[in-house]
C-alpha cells in the first residue's frame, strides 16, 4: 500500500511523487495536500500519521493546528466588511475602537494592522499563555500599549497580536467574535472544514504536533541572543511551543493569528476565494475589486522581528497575505499571495492561473516562512500545470 492516499489528476502525479518522498525519507510524519485549478481539485492527498509513534495513520479528515495559516482567513472577513462598507481600511482603526486612540495611536489606519506595520508586534508587558485565552485581557494591553516603531514605516510580523487586533475590530463591527464571523459567512458556506475556535467534540481528529529538540542547544541560544527587544515581545512573550498547540485549552480558545485548525481541503477553500477573485461556484463572498485589493502591496523591507536564521529576509506584506515576490515564496507569479505558519502548514492564492493550495503538516520543521518541504510541494504544482 503507498504511504500516500487521495486522488491526483495524471497530470499532476509529480505533486504526488514529492509528498510520497518526504513521507518515506521521515521529511514529515504526517501531511495533506489538496490543489485546485479553477472549480476542480487536481489534488486531493494524505498520508503518514498523525501521532508522534506512527501508530494512528492520517485520515481524510484531520485536522491540524496551522499556526499562521490562520491569518489569511481572518483578512477575508475583515475583507468581506469592507466590501460591504462596514470597514474602511484607511480609516483609523479608534472609529471602530476608540480605546485603541491610546498612547499615540488615533491616527493609525486599519491598513497597519493587516500588513504587520502597526508596530504593535508584541506586548509589553510579561503575558502568560493564559493570558492568551482572555481576550479582553489582551485586547485592553493592545490598545493601551504604545508601538515599538513609527506606525507605518516599515514591517515587523505580528506573530500573535494579528489576531487579536484584526478580531477586536471585526468584533467591534459585529459583535460576533471573528472565529464565529469565519464560521458562518465564511467556512459554512465554502463546507470548509476548518476552525478557530475549536468545539471539544472535534478534537479526537486532531493531529499531535511534533517539534524536534535542537541537536545543539548552544544555537538556539545564540539566535535568541541576537534578537531585538521588539522580536523577543513578538516571538517569545509568552514562549508559544508545539506542546501548548497539543492542549484542549488552546484548540478551544480564539487566538486567531495562530490557532486555526483545519484539514488540507479546508485550507485550499478558503485560500480559493482569493483565488477566484472573490466568487466561488456561483458563491460571491466580495467584489473582484475587494479581492484585488487584498494584493495591495504594503512595501517591501526587511522585517524587524525575524531574523535571518527563521527565514527573514526583504519581505512585502499586502492586507493579509504575503506577495510571493521576487524570491517565488508562492511560485513563478510574483503576484500571488499566501501565507505560512510556523513548522511549514501554507495557504496560497495565484489568482492568474486560479490556483489555490492548502498544505498541512504535523511535523514541525524550523522556518517560520519557506519551509524547504513547502518549496518542493510548489514547485512540482506549478511543473505539473
Amino acid at each position: 500500500m503507498s504511504a500516500v492516499e487521495g486522488s491526483c489528476d495524471r497530470a499532476f502525479a509529480g505533486v504526488r511523487q514529492v509528498l510520497e518522498e518526504q513521507v518515506a525519507s521521515g521529511a514529515q510524519i504526517g501531511a495533506a495536500i489538496v490543489v485546485r485549478l479553477g472549480e476542480r481539485v487536481v489534488v486531493d492527498l494524505w498520508g503518514g500519521h498523525r501521532d508522534a509513534e506512527r501508530r494512528e495513520p492520517w485520515q481524510r479528515d484531520t485536522l491540524v493546528n496551522v499556526w499562521s495559516t490562520t491569518k489569511s482567513p481572518v483578512a477575508l472577513c475583515a475583507h468581506f466588511l469592507a466590501d460591504r462598507g462596514l470597514l474602511d481600511m484607511d480609516a483609523p482603526v479608534a472609529r471602530y475602537w476608540p480605546e485603541f486612540a491610546a498612547a499615540g495611536k488615533a491616527e493609525m489606519p486599519v491598513r497597519y494592522l493587516l500588513s504587520h506595520r502597526a508596530g504593535l508586534a508584541g506586548l509589553r508587558e510579561p503575558t502568560s499563555t493564559e493570558d492568551l485565552y482572555d481576550w479582553k485581557v489582551i485586547t485592553e494591553r493592545l490598545a493601551a500599549t504604545e508601538p515599538w516603531w513609527e506606525p507605518g514605516t516599515t514591517s515587523g510580523y505580528h506573530a500573535v497580536t494579528y489576531g487579536y487586533l484584526v478580531g477586536e475590530v471585526i468584533r467591534r463591527i459585529t459583535g460576533s467574535t471573528v472565529g464565529a464571523m469565519l464560521r458562518a459567512e465564511v467556512a459554512g458556506p465554502l463546507g470548509a472544514d476548518f476552525h478557530i475556535g475549536l468545539p471539544d467534540t472535534e478534537h479526537g481528529r486532531v493531529a499531535t504536533l511534533v517539534q524536534p529538540q535542537p541537536e545543539d542547544a548552544s544555537e538556539q541560544a545564540a539566535l535568541f541572543a541576537q534578537l531585538a527587544p521588539v522580536a523577543i515581545a513578538a516571538l517569545a512573550n509568552p514562549l508559544v511551543s508545539a506542546e501548548l498547540g497539543n492542549q484542549p485549552a488552546w484548540r478551544r480558545a480564539e487566538i486567531p493569528a495562530a490557532n486555526g485548525h483545519g484539514t488540507a481541503r479546508g485550507v485550499a477553500a478558503l485560500y480559493n476565494v482569493f483565488a477566484q477573485r472573490g466568487t466561488v461556484a456561483g458563491h460571491r463572498f466580495m467584489s473582484a475589486e475587494q479581492a484585488e485589493r487584498a494584493r495591495e502591496g504594503q512595501g517591501a523591507c526587511a522585517d524587524v522581528v525575524l531574523p535571518p536564521a527563521l527565514g527573514g529576509r526583504e519581505l512585502e506584506a499586502a492586507l493579509g497575505v504575503w506577495l510571493s515576490g521576487p524570491a517565488g515564496s508562492y511560485g513563478p507569479n510574483p503576484r500571488a499571495v499566501g501565507h505560512d505558519g510556523w513548522g511549514g502548514s501554507f495557504g496560497m492564492a495565484d489568482p492568474e492561473a486560479g490556483l489555490a493550495i492548502g498544505y498541512v503538516m504535523n511535523l514541525m520543521g524550523q522556518h517560520i516562512v519557506d519551509d524547504p518541504r513547502k518549496m518542493a510541494l510548489i514547485e512540482a504544482v506549478y511543473q505539473s500545470m
